[in-house]
């Protein structure tokens, strides 16, 4: 995931983008921060949370925790939320500014739909963040082919009763385990990373693998015409068989291993390799 910062009247609010589920999720404390103005705004989001929870709120269970970077340059584990639950959140806690922050909620949603009836607009904002932080030109259009490869794949499971969330990241772990010979999480121990996107560090070779392990998977699916995570994990498995095969034959010929701990690419202002 992406740590990112966005503004609401010149105040900082941290956000990360999920690509499982394709959202941007907000930190409760920085919104819940400019909504009251509390000197604490983290003792603040502790009651209303206590509260919530008395009143059997799903604000607080559509909450979760990530590490986001503070003020100090390091990462606390922290309350984040969608642009939705942070609607309703809103609701609960008087103030006047709860109709800009609805707006400005709304304005982010309405940036997201535009991306997904214009999706070069996304690629376009990615190529620019990437060229910022020194990508190559070939690292960075090997990665934009990989996530559209990505995104035709979870059109794929949206139209097939697969849900967003829990179930993209089951199928996503099946394709890469199947793959790479290791899980999503032994893949980013190989590399040193904690909480980084794993897919911002691949080398060209482990992009390369990734896209074509989605991509078999995807016109598997519809060959098919897989429906509901049982169907779509089968596919899963025989897509990312196909690009297992792949990966075993350049070892064997070159004698190198395609999953590393090298990322063949300059890491992100505060972020490990």
């Amino acid at each position: 995931m992406k740590d990112d910062l966005t503004f609401f009247e010149e105040r900082g609010i941290r956000r990360v983008y999920d690509e499982v589920t394709e959202t941007w999720l907000f930190s409760v404390v920085d919104i819940v921060q400019v909504l009251t103005d509390s000197p604490d705004a983290g003792a603040y989001w502790r009651k209303l949370k206590q509260r919530l929870k008395k009143e059997g709120s799903e604000v607080v269970t559509n909450c979760h925790g990530l590490k986001l970077t503070a003020k100090d340059g390091k990462k606390y584990k922290t309350d984040v939320a969608d642009a939705e639950t942070l609607l309703r959140l809103v609701q609960s806690a008087p103030s006047p500014k709860a109709e800009p922050i609805k707006l400005w909620l709304a304005k982010v949603g309405y940036e997201r739909i535009q991306e997904m009836a214009d999706p070069e607009l996304a690629l376009n904002r990615s190529r620019e963040y990437w060229r910022q932080h020194g990508r190559s030109e070939k690292w960075i259009e090997q990665r934009m082919l990989g996530q559209q490869t990505r995104n035709k794949l979870t059109d794929y499971w949206k139209d097939h009763d697969i849900k967003e969330g829990k179930e993209y990241a089951i199928l996503t772990g099946i394709i890469h385990k199947e793959w790479s010979g290791v899980s999503v999480k032994e893949h980013k121990d190989i590399k040193g990373l904690t909480d980084q996107n794993l897919r911002d560090h691949m080398t060209e070779a482990e992009l390369i693998f990734t896209a074509l392990a989605e991509l078999s998977t995807r016109q598997i699916a519809e060959s098919m015409n897989a429906t509901g995570l049982q169907e779509n994990a089968e596919a899963g498995k025989r897509g990312g068989g196909i690009a297992k095969q792949a990966r075993r034959e350049l070892e064997q010929r070159t004698g190198q291993q395609v999953v590393t701990g090298s990322s063949n690419v300059p890491p992100l202002p505060g972020k490990k390799k």
